[in-house]
């Protein structure tokens, strides 16, 4: 082409090929990264992709389903199918919005993460190299993707591997490892759009055998022990036609792999939705996935599977249905397939005599029931009428049966079973079977005359009764609305007082099925009924293992109280800080695990729940433990709910001296790093087994100060903890106890981290890096008064 070409020519010929451009260029791109490696200070960004040797698997960005958010992983590649087979991810609780605007990028330092839209990390390796212009992340033909040193392949800075999500594929290990008693866990999707761990996971125990847990604190199944060839309650496992298990145990760590003898055949092992673990063999002449064997056999008997007053169908298909007079409490997460939510009545119970029954037979009775001592079936429905909160009733062979709260692994059986009855509104029953019982019409006048001289004796009976003992007359959703005098007869007159706190006093109270109760009199509350009711309405749906469960609440008048679980084990203040020293101290595993499950709990008010709910007074006080010692929160429901459209809240100051953060001090917004601050101060509590502020001769000791001071120095981290323990702790677990705690009370909340990366740090997921002492800790050993010591 002439160089003298004119402008007009010049620009028409740019015009014309600049789409060509855009498509070579946009080729050229992701050709570029379609290699296997990245190296220091490369990125993958939006549709670029890095592909094994062997062109097996894919690292790139993916979005699940219809789902709008985005994500890193590992998939299969030439197994498509209606959507790619992803095996791997690694930002499953921090998906990325803006996709074009984030990327995968190989720091120099040699830590690997995931920049958003904001260029702020949302997940990384948390690893660090020297040898960065050797520095490489490979994605191996086994699918394993692998941080190493390119001089020195043989030394694995990071990998997949190690931090396995819902799939277990050829070559890597299920581990258990024996110095942190810990095992490497298999977590569910949450639903099929949503990759964030959901609530089934498998792992390998201490015993060498596999089980499967519900919500990490129940197991449904177990594999039987390794005996030599492999589980003895799965029998597929030892076959040696097609895979070839190893199980090796050492001083170390328990592992299982498997391999296939066909190196070019694709398989998968996974945690399902449905809560069973599949394993799949890929076919290429069908081009799809065939399930070789699951465990258990049938969803049915997955703890939960159906969720609360949801049916599994054991006779048909395995499907779940909601009972009738129920529906599904998400239809989309129906939808998604993740039942596990349940559902929820289409109609309030009206409580007491006015409530109907619906008979189910040939049923798999509910979890957790209650025996009840009557002699007949019909005085087992009384007893069951009788109590509000109770939901349903067996009478069989053995007796009366009720059941109270949601239920659970309700399963339609083909044949045997109970008949099961459960209480629903009288709406509910329907008019068809009502047409459907023929009686002779003299037989139905006498019911008639009878049923109605009967209505007017409970009418007497009823007035008779009013101003003496009424029962609970209200259900809001899943709470039991009191009386107050259901709940001064309970507690026999407010008698046996358990405790008391900033927002009011706890007694103890036994209703009349003989269940334990705690009910907190509420001080100080000067809502208006209906903005009350609403309030405990919404914290009545918060459940989580370590949040203590709200039964029910009084609101008459001036008089407000709710009610909740009892916890066997009283409080946590009354363990670490007990004054009967014939009560043995708390050992080290369990003071873990209750600071473990109190960040889960509060990281669940912080992050999951539908309004960010911030505590506002976390101490010893309001961390109860039940029978198992397992840790509640207690209180949250009193805390003001945040909405999540908004970031902060002002507030009036609440909490206890000693445990609240400066923010609160100076006045400024507070956030949830507020419960941080304070959950830390707790957690250095629970290390020392004494008050943080102490007088010992004639001076205040304040253990955070010297704890620091003796870390910082180089002394040896048990020589803070607890003296009644004797040193017998996991020295890796207190050194991650004791950073969290010290980064927790940081003066500058921006510095705190959230609730979510507690619990990553105490599970050793998230690596802490020494803190440094905050300036307040400082002051205080300079000797200047401070608001943390008065």
């Amino acid at each position: 082409m002439s160089l003298c070409v004119e402008m007009g020519d010049k620009l028409l010929f740019f015009f014309f090929l600049s789409p060509l451009l855009l498509i070579f260029s946009s080729k050229a791109l992701h050709c570029s990264a379609a290699a296997d490696t990245i190296s220091a200070g490369q990125s993958l960004t939006a549709n670029q992709t890095i592909v094994s040797k062997g062109g097996d698997f894919e690292l790139g960005f993916f979005t699940p389903g219809k789902s709008l958010k985005h994500y890193l992983g590992i998939w299969y590649t030439k197994t498509y199918g209606q959507s790619r087979t992803v095996i791997w991810v690694a930002n499953r609780d921090q998906p990325i919005i803006d996709l074009f605007s984030s990327e995968l990028k190989l720091l120099e330092n040699g830590n690997l993460v995931i920049l958003n839209e904001s260029k702020v990390s949302i997940w990384s390796t948390n690893t660090t190299s020297t040898a960065s212009d050797s520095l490489e992340l490979i994605l191996g033909d086994d699918g394993n993707l692998v941080l190493r040193d390119r001089l020195n392949p043989s030394v694995i800075i990071w990998q997949s591997f190690d931090h396995l999500t819902d799939t277990w594929i050829p070559g890597a290990k299920l581990k258990y490892d024996k110095r942190t008693k810990r095992a490497l866990k298999l977590i569910s999707w949450k639903n099929s759009e949503d990759p964030s761990p959901g609530l089934f996971s498998l792992e390998l125990t201490s015993d060498s055998a596999f089980v499967i847990m519900w919500n990490g604190s129940r197991q449904y199944w177990t594999s039987g022990i390794w005996d030599g060839q492999g589980f003895s309650l799965v029998p597929e496992m030892k076959s040696r036609t097609t895979f070839n298990y190893s199980f090796i145990s050492n001083e170390n760590e328990s592992y299982i792999t498997y391999h296939f003898y066909d190196k070019t055949r694709r398989s998968r092992i996974k945690v399902d939705l449905s809560g069973q673990i599949k394993h799949f063999l890929w076919l290429e002449v069908t081009k799809e996935w065939n399930q070789v064997w699951s465990k258990p056999i049938k969803p049915c008997d997955v703890y939960g599977y159906c969720g609360p007053f949801g049916r599994c169908n054991n006779v048909e298909d395995s499907s779940c249905q909601c009972l009738q007079g129920f529906k599904e409490q998400s239809l989309e997460d129906w939808n998604l397939d993740d039942p596990s939510g349940g559902c929820v009545r289409k109609t309030p119970l009206q409580c007491q005599a006015k409530d109907n029954f619906i008979q189910m037979l040939n049923m798999k009775s509910p979890v957790n029931s209650m025996p009840f001592a009557v002699d007949s079936s019909a005085n087992c429905k009384s007893a069951c009428l009788n109590n509000c909160s109770c939901n349903a009733y067996v009478y069989n062979s053995t007796g009366c049966s009720l059941w109270y709260g949601d239920l659970l692994n309700i399963q339609q059986l083909d044949n045997g079973g109970d008949e099961l009855f459960v209480r629903v509104a009288p709406s509910e029953v329907s008019s068809s079977k009502k047409e459907s019982i023929h009686r002779p019409v003299t037989v139905c006048a006498i019911a008639g005359t009878l049923a109605l001289l009967g209505l007017v004796l409970v009418a007497i009976w009823i007035w008779g009764r009013r101003g003496s003992v009424e029962m609970s007359i209200a259900v809001e959703g899943s709470l039991v609305a009191f009386t107050y005098k259901d709940l001064k007869i309970a507690s026999k007159n407010f008698s046996e007082i358990l405790g008391s706190g900033a927002f009011g006093s706890v007694f103890k109270g036994v209703l009349p099925d003989s269940t334990l109760i705690a009910m907190k009199k509420l001080e100080g509350i000067t809502q208006g009924e209906k903005q009350f009711r609403a309030e405990v309405s919404t914290i009545g749906t918060i459940h989580h293992v370590n949040l203590v469960r709200l039964r029910g609440f009084c609101s008459e008048g001036n008089k407000r109280l709710l009610v909740y679980d009892y916890m066997e084990n009283r409080s946590l203040n009354s363990h670490l800080f007990r004054k009967d020293d014939s009560k043995a101290a708390l050992d080290w595993k369990t003071r873990y695990n209750i600071a473990l499950g109190t960040a889960r709990g509060l990281a669940y008010l912080h992050e999951e729940c539908r309004y960010c709910i911030i505590h506002c007074d976390i101490k010893p006080e309001n961390i109860l433990l039940d029978a198992d010692f397992v840790p509640k929160v207690a209180d949250f429901g009193l805390a003001k709910l945040l909405g999540r459209e908004f970031s902060r809240v002002l507030t009036t100051m609440r909490g206890t001296r000693g445990y609240l953060a400066p923010e609160w001090i100076s006045g400024v917004a507070v956030t949830a790093k507020a419960d941080v601050y304070s959950y830390g101060m707790m957690l250095f509590e629970i290390i020392s087994g004494r008050r943080n502020s102490q007088l010992e001769d004639g001076k205040i000791e304040y253990f955070p100060t010297w704890a620091a001071t003796k870390v910082a120095s180089g002394e040896n981290v048990l020589s803070i903890l607890d003296k009644q323990l004797e040193g017998n702790a996991d020295a890796e677990e207190l050194t991650r106890t004791f950073r969290a705690a010290c980064w927790c009370i940081q003066d500058d909340e921006a510095h705190r981290p959230t609730m979510g990366q507690v619990v990553q740090i105490l599970e050793g997921f998230l690596e802490a890096r020494p803190p440094p002492i905050p300036r307040s800790l400082q002051l205080i050993m300079e000797g200047e008064e401070t608001y943390i010591s008065s």
